[in-house]
């Protein structure tokens, strides 16, 4: 009995025991172990460290960035298990590393080898988690965060220009935050817009360029890209082609320029400080009339009689020397848990016309939190407020303004005010403004207050689904004033004041779905299911007046003369499922449909459906080619891609509709029919695009060449048709149209020299496109809005081919005189007095960047070319003609050396303007320092010289050739009428990170 009980005492402690074990080997299992990961990252080519690699352990919160030593650390509290350490930096390959992790310090060093294609980047294209860039089909170009500052440029799209192929980056106005126009693959539509859809960390937001919709300032209209400060700014990455369309939209049939915003980091906190001081100053003056005399009676050719007169400079009067200055604070940081960036920024730009200035205070935040193992939460905030002190200048619609001014003057009258302080009149012909009067006296200027903020939740469901929703907004208010004073030199003499506003509201709210799953050892199947509704508000609201009393600005106040209000509203919608599959990790099959829809079009229309597929193929990964090629061929991937999407930009809310305008008939209210019919059964344009081409690393991946050929159609192009008048209508918007887009990219990226202490990088691009307008139904042709009837579309040609009167010329080609030796108007073989005189779409263009490291010393210089393009010079129209007087030629009429009238002669025959526009620039130029300094706290101090704009090759007789007084237009283009030039801009600054 008692061994019986023993027995079972001693089972009961066996038991316990075990329970024990069990619960302590549980509690081992599960428990967390503080330790730390630290290491080195260098150059595996010349063993330099590499500063800013991002290091983290994979499907966790925890990681950091190297220092400028190149070393990194990070505190974790993990279960011991079994990570995947990864290393990855822009422009290197890569690496991954297995530990096996217990608890305690672990040290692991990294080598990373440059990557000049990289293939190994992660791209976002509507999978939650990223791709690699290996996968994709089409092409896609990404620039990194260095590439965007220490530049002289103010905004995102200034830039990136020259840095990416096929991306035809054009400034419209050297105004202090003068407009940027993008073409990716050239002109897509002729009504909408055709540039790319921003994206800004999953937000899309607005790049419009309204200002010109609120007071006419010319050409110097602002696009609203400058709101973003380009020091917040990780990455950028476009894509191009209608492939990309597939997942983002037909709003992005333009391609997409994805903007992803700098976060916080793991570990203590960082800080970044940069003060920037610059000048602007204009890079030449335009020749202009120096002889000091002056025909007694202009208009009379025979009439060779002059007198004595002193001549002004008029440039002199509203063209000056502008300073700016730029402060930027950063700091972020964080934990295991959460993670944050904080950025504030102040900017003060003036321009090189007197009293223009743009300011801009922006605050930025981004934050991540993991809620749990399985969830993260994302929130940010950007907040900015820019104030602009504008001057006009005239140009298409306005008739006042500063350059508007010059051009029509006598330079022979001095142009400051007497001693009351009154202004002559410089214009004698025709009401226009004395330039040192406008720059002086008139009061332009514009205040925006922009927020863009988003929520973002991303959950890791299983192993295998993902799925990510984003909620982001858009909002800004824009507020425009405008005063001219009494007793002026414009055509408002008795005051002008005008107030306008706008209020932009849109949103995006997108789900994604994605299951990854591998089907055998060798093949992997991603799915993504994703869905999209986006909605946009549009108000503006205006008031001008003139007549005003003395010291009276306010609009209200005066004779009204306008009064205005519009209110838009539009939603689009799509959703999309795309599958892909992978081989090997280097073979990959991709496809997608979507359905997009928009409220612009008919009803029974305005659902769309379009697809895309791709294939990649890294075919260096192949043994044969390892054993053939691999000695030369470190890297080569081939692929193609072919995708649909339409254009949803080409109509405006209702216009599908026949509107009616409010009018008063008899003392009654009454509404009239407009000018243009409405088509309720409308469509939205399509596209199909299809692209090929490689991607190549030689020489132990020194050298680098991106291949990719496209071709473009766009069909159902939506143009207005003209309309009998027994419709009671002019025209009505039809799908009549079709163009077309085809040509080559290449990028080509060296790395000849990699020592310890040197280091030379090179990047070159070049890019041809063709652009033709293939059918315009009724008739084959018609002038573009805002042109001066000089623009057309033309069944046959480039898209806003200049086409007006052209010389009689001789049969050698010559031109033809008259017997008093006068040039006269030419007329075709069908007798048209019309003929294409010119295209201001490019034949090509491209860039050069070459980077120098020499231990702690950097230098980059960079040119951009852009060439086989024409320019319309509306100035020279002007100054060259005898009535008014201010043009170099007028004084070689003076001078004998060309008939009196001459310039008046040719006054209307357009040919004579069309200028080549070619150019080359130096765009960039930037030396810079950098050191650790012997006090502690501080990590690195970057002092940087730059120079943007400095020089440009051309032929062109105007300011710069590279300008568009039409803004952000899309068919009128090479327009040069009273816009600002571009300077050239010298940059100091001084970098600090602690």
């Amino acid at each position: 009995m008692r061994k019986a009980k023993i027995n079972f005492m001693n089972e009961k402690i066996s038991r316990q025991m075990l329970f024990l074990v069990c619960m302590v080997l549980s509690t081992s299992a599960f428990s967390q172990n503080s330790g730390s990961f630290s290491g080195t990252i260098t150059d595996i080519r010349n063993g330099t460290p590499i500063p800013g690699v991002s290091v983290f352990i994979e499907n966790t919160a925890y990681g950091t960035v190297t220092d400028f030593d190149g070393n990194y650390s990070f505190q974790v509290d993990l279960p011991e298990s079994g990570y995947l350490l990864v290393a990855s930096y822009l422009g290197y390959s890569t690496e991954k590393l297995n530990v096996s992790y217990s608890g305690g310090d672990m040290t692991n060093n990294f080598t990373l080898s440059e990557d000049l294609l990289s293939l190994d980047e992660v791209v976002v294209t509507g999978n939650p988690s990223g791709v690699n860039k290996r996968t994709l089909g089409n092409a896609i170009s990404s620039v990194k965060s260095e590439d965007l500052v220490n530049n002289g440029a103010i905004a995102v799209d200034q830039a990136i220009s020259g840095k990416i192929s096929g991306a035809l980056v054009q400034q419209n106005s050297g105004d202090p935050a003068g407009g940027i126009s993008i073409r990716l693959r050239g002109p897509s539509t002729v009504l909408g817009n055709s540039d790319p859809l921003y994206i800004v960390d999953g937000i899309i937001i607005s790049n419009s360029s309204n200002s010109n919709n609120l007071v006419d300032l010319g050409g110097n209209s602002q696009n609203r890209l400058v709101d973003l400060n380009p020091n917040d700014i990780e990455r950028i990455e476009i894509i191009k082609g209608a492939a990309a369309a597939a997942i983002y939209g037909s709003r992005a049939s333009n391609g997409v320029v994805q903007i992803f915003t700098k976060r916080g980091k793991s570990g203590d906190p960082k800080f970044t400080f940069t003060t920037n001081v610059r000048v602007n100053e204009l890079r030449k003056e335009i020749d202009y009339n120096t002889v000091p005399l002056a025909w007694v009676d202009p208009f009379d050719r025979e009439n060779l009689e002059t007198v004595a007169v002193e001549r002004y400079n008029y440039q002199d009067e509203f063209f000056q020397s502008g300073f700016g200055i730029e402060n930027f604070l950063s700091v972020n940081g964080g934990n295991e848990k959460t993670s944050y960036y904080i950025s504030g920024s102040f900017l003060d730009n003036e321009g090189v016309i007197k009293n223009t200035d743009f300011q801009r205070i922006g605050f930025k935040t981004n934050i991540t939190q993991k809620a749990f193992d399985w969830l993260d939460i994302s929130a940010g905030l950007n907040f900015t407020r820019s104030v602009s002190s504008d001057i006009p200048n005239g140009g298409i619609n306005a008739a006042y303004g500063a350059i508007t001014g010059f051009v029509f003057s006598d330079n022979s009258i001095n142009p400051s005010p007497d001693d009351s302080g009154v202004y002559p009149v410089t214009s004698l012909l025709v009401p226009r403004t004395n330039p040192a009067e406008a720059v002086n006296r008139f009061d332009f200027g514009q205040k925006v207050n922009r927020i863009i903020t988003s929520i973002g939740l991303n959950a890791k469901i299983t192993e295998k689904l993902r799925a990510s929703y984003l909620l982001g907004l858009d909002f800004y208010n824009q507020s425009a004033t405008a005063f001219i004073p009494i007793n002026n030199t414009s055509p408002n003499g008795n005051g002008f004041s005008r107030r306008a506003d706008i209020n932009s509201f849109q949103y995006n709210s997108d789900l994604n779905l994605t299951y990854q799953t591998p089907i055998t050892d060798d093949i992997e199947s991603t799915t993504t299911l994703g869905g999209s509704w986006q909605y946009e508000e549009f108000d503006r609201i205006g008031i001008e007046a003139d007549g005003l009393a003395p010291v009276v600005q306010v609009a209200s106040d005066g004779s009204i003369l306008a009064q205005g209000e519009t209110r838009s509203q539009i939603s689009y919608w799509g959703s999309f499922l795309q599958q892909s599959f992978g081989y090997k990790d280097k073979l990959y099959l991709n496809g997608a449909i979507r359905l997009d829809g928009a409220s612009t079009f008919g009803e029974d229309e305005r659902n769309q459906l379009y697809a895309k597929a791709s294939l990649s193929y890294v075919i260096s990964e192949e043994d044969f080619w390892e054993d053939t090629f691999g000695d030369t061929f470190n890297t080569f991937k081939l692929r193609g891609s072919w995708g649909q999407a339409g254009n949803l930009t080409a109509l405006s809310a209702f216009q599908r509709f026949t509107t009616l305008n409010p009018s008063s008939i008899n003392g009654s209210p009454s509404l009239i029919p407009g000018t243009q019919q409405g088509d309720l059964d409308i469509a939205p344009e399509r596209q199909e695009e299809i692209e090929f081409g490689f991607d190549a690393g030689f020489l132990n991946n020194r050298l680098g060449i991106e291949f990719t050929y496209y071709k473009q159609d766009v069909t159902d192009l939506l143009l207005p048709r003209e309309l009998a008048p027994s419709t009671g209508f002019a025209s009505r918007i039809e799908n009549v149209g079709d163009l077309e887009n085809k040509g080559i990219e290449i990028l080509l990226k060296g790395a000849p020299i990699k020592t310890n202490d040197f280091s030379w990088d090179i990047t070159a691009t070049f890019s041809q496109n063709e652009n033709t307008v293939t059918r315009v139904a009724g008739g084959g042709q018609f002038s573009l809005a805002g042109s001066f009837s000089t623009n057309f579309v033309i069944e046959g040609e480039s898209l806003g081919v200049f086409y007006r009167q052209f010389y009689a010329r001789e049969a050698d080609g010559s031109i033809s005189l008259d017997a008093d030796g006068y040039p006269f108007r030419g007329t075709t073989a069908d007798g048209e007095s019309s003929k294409v005189l010119g295209d201001p779409n490019p034949d090509w263009f491209g860039s050069l960047i070459n980077e120098f490291a020499y231990k702690n010393f950097k230098f980059r210089i960079q040119f951009d070319a852009v060439q086989g393009f024409d320019v319309f010079n509306w100035n020279r129209r002007l100054l060259d003609n005898v009535i008014f007087g201010g043009g170099y030629n007028v004084g070689q009429e003076l001078l004998g050396n060309r008939p009196k009238g001459f310039g008046g002669a040719q006054a209307g025959i357009f040919e004579e303007f069309v200028e080549d526009g070619s150019f080359v620039k130096l765009r960039e130029l930037a030396i810079s320092y950098g050191f650790k300094p012997p006090f502690t706290g501080v990590d690195n101090v970057e002092i940087s010289l730059v120079g943007r704009n400095l020089i440009s090759w051309d032929d062109y007789s105007g300011w710069d050739p590279e300008i568009n007084t039409a803004g952000q237009s899309n068919g009128v283009r090479g327009f040069d009428f009273a816009g600002v030039p571009i300077p050239r801009t010298y940059q100091l600054g001084i970098n600090v990170s602690f």
